[in-house]
């Protein structure tokens, strides 16, 4: 039965997309980390609680397919705040938090590190 289990999680991070503007964010590369952890011995993997192992596996899947979205419509492709999809994803990819992370730095903080870097380049 480790073997069937095994081989559904397969499939499914091999159906589940990688979102390259999230790098190291990803839900789908954490999934992968997980699986590979939780089955390190492949299809000979001991599972100690089987039903957990089946709900989790049902719960991806629906999320996957999604399930949610097309039991539950959305009347407007926006949030609260008026945004939509394709702005969040533009906000929330790796590239561009690291650039506001940046720009919220203070004056200070920028000068501190600015100096601190050229003096372990002139120690060198």
């Amino acid at each position: 039965m480790a073997l069937t289990r095994y081989r559904r999680f397969l499939k499914l991070c091999e159906e589940w997309p990688v979102e390259e503007s999230k790098r190291g964010r990803d839900l789908g590369t954490f999934l992968r980390q997980r699986v590979a952890q939780a089955f390190r011995e492949g299809e000979n993997t001991e599972i100690s609680d089987p039903v957990t192992c089946d709900e989790m596996f049902e719960s991806l899947a629906r999320i996957h397919s999604n399930y949610y979205k097309n039991k539950y419509p959305r009347l407007k492709d926006t949030s609260f705040t008026g945004v939509t999809v394709e702005e969040c994803n533009l906000v929330l990819a790796t590239d561009n938090l690291k650039q506001m992370e940046e720009a919220s730095k203070g004056t200070w903080t920028k000068l501190r590190e600015k100096f601190s870097a050229k003096n372990s380049e002139d120690s060198k």
